[in-house]
């Protein structure tokens, strides 16, 4: 499923954002992946976070190291933004986004895992977080809205805790 929707930022700048599912990101080019984020589930509830650029909640993720896989970005990020471990993940889809000066773009990856504890959050090592949650997924747009596309995230996350929770 491909969605669209027109995005300004702080800066003012417009951007397009071009979301579509997939079920693997071997497709992409590497170089212009730069952020990996999980819709995190611990049991029926999911992990989000509280702070970064914007100062508000979003999911736990970040920005992709020089010689990390996608995989072991969600798991440094999850680490270090919730001291929360990554058993497992599947990506959900990824989104393009396109910065309407000069057409040049970007992909953000989504990711859903299962998560457990390490021990109980006290900060992100690089001081972007500085609260997280454990929330009933019903509740997300009480702490964020991402419209249409963040629906899509968020059901297409849900399908797939699903269908790995009725196959163990």
């Amino acid at each position: 499923m491909q969605l669209n929707s027109e995005y300004i930022g702080h800066s003012g700048v417009k951007y397009l954002f071009e979301y579509q599912d997939c079920d693997d990101f071997s497709t992409l080019p590497y170089e212009l992946c730069r952020q990996c984020y999980g819709v995190c589930f611990m049991g029926n509830k999911i992990v989000i976070a509280f702070g970064g650029k914007k100062n508000a909640w979003g999911l736990v993720g970040g920005t992709i190291e020089a010689g990390e896989t996608f995989e072991q970005t969600l798991s440094r990020e999850t680490q270090e933004e919730s001291n929360m471990k990554v058993l497992n993940s599947k990506p959900i889809g990824y989104q393009k986004v396109i910065d309407t000066r000069d057409n040049s773009f970007i992909y953000q990856l989504r990711f859903m895992c299962n998560v457990e504890p390490f021990g109980p959050f006290v900060s992100d090592p690089a001081g972007t977080v500085t609260e997280i949650a454990i929330i009933d997924p019903k509740d997300i747009k009480e702490y964020f809205d991402w419209g249409t596309i963040g629906d899509r995230i968020l059901e297409r996350a849900l399908e797939l805790y699903l269908k790995l929770k009725a196959n163990n």
